[in-house]
């Protein structure tokens, strides 16, 4: 309950400084908007010349696109602002200041910064995500619904742990960025279906780098069904990844110089 109020006050705070700066709020919903359009536009004139591509039709992929854009919009309002300014902090020995906090600096760290702009882009991508499924013409129940939006929340949380590893090596190599370069590179991958990639490719978006998960394995569950492999595969994936970052993100803080020192 601690935690839970803590994040509300970081709600309330992000939501009254969004709304001081109106053009800046309305300009960064507008661009994401262009964005998603030029996304579904892309799919659109690759099926306008073929009627099913990697086994999936263009209803299928539309599901995908937009659960792909829910996905990354969930992480935009949730964590992406804090994953940008982190590694400022660490370089400037800023991190004294919560690393004295009661809480979990981890944890105040990844989720201080509600970015309330892409809030309204949650809601724009979610009807995007009810509309694909509205014209998607095979039958889906309510349980189908549900097991792909959570799927679509897990995708969510694994791309800020995968976010946060290319991040941490800051702690050591001192760079503006860390390593957000090279998962910059990768995660385009993430806007792809997994199975168009050869077999080694697929282990690394399924198991190593999960972005598939992103998006892919939700619609893969939507028109599959779930089964216990991959409810297992999920459970493992996030379990490891999970265990990677508090292990990196401790070896960091033995590693950090702060501003007194």
């Amino acid at each position: 309950m601690r935690y839970l109020r803590l994040y509300l006050y970081f709600l309330r705070f992000s939501f009254s400084r969004a709304f001081e700066f109106r053009v800046d709020f309305w300009f960064r919903i507008f661009m994401d908007c262009v964005y998603y359009a030029v996304h579904l536009a892309f799919f659109t004139i690759i099926y306008a010349r073929s009627g099913v591509i990697g086994g999936w039709t263009l209803d299928q992929t539309y599901v995908f696109v937009c659960g792909f854009l829910l996905a990354d919009a969930i992480h935009m309002t949730v964590f992406a602002n804090n994953m940008w300014i982190l590694p400022t902090f660490i370089n400037r020995g800023d991190l004294d200041y919560y690393l004295v906090r009661p809480v979990s600096s981890l944890y105040f760290l990844s989720v201080r910064d509600f970015a309330a702009n892409s809030f309204i882009n949650v809601v724009i991508a979610g009807g995007l995500v009810a509309w694909s499924l509205a014209r998607y013409p095979g039958g889906l129940g309510a349980g189908q619904i549900t097991i792909f939006l959570l799927f679509i929340l897990l995708g969510a949380f694994l791309t800020y742990l995968s976010r946060m590893l290319s991040v941490i090596p800051v702690f050591w190599l001192h760079s503006s960025r860390g390593l957000e370069e090279l998962y910059y590179t990768m995660d385009n991958m993430a806007e792809r279906p997994h199975q168009i990639f050869p077999r080694w490719l697929r282990y690394l978006v399924l198991s190593i780098l999960p972005f598939a998960f992103v998006s892919s394995v939700p619609s893969h569950v939507l028109f599959e069904g779930l089964t216990m492999e991959r409810f297992a595969h999920a459970l493992l994936v996030t379990a490891g990844l999970f265990t990677a970052v508090r292990f990196a993100w401790k070896r960091g803080l033995g590693a950090y110089a702060s501003a007194s020192s």
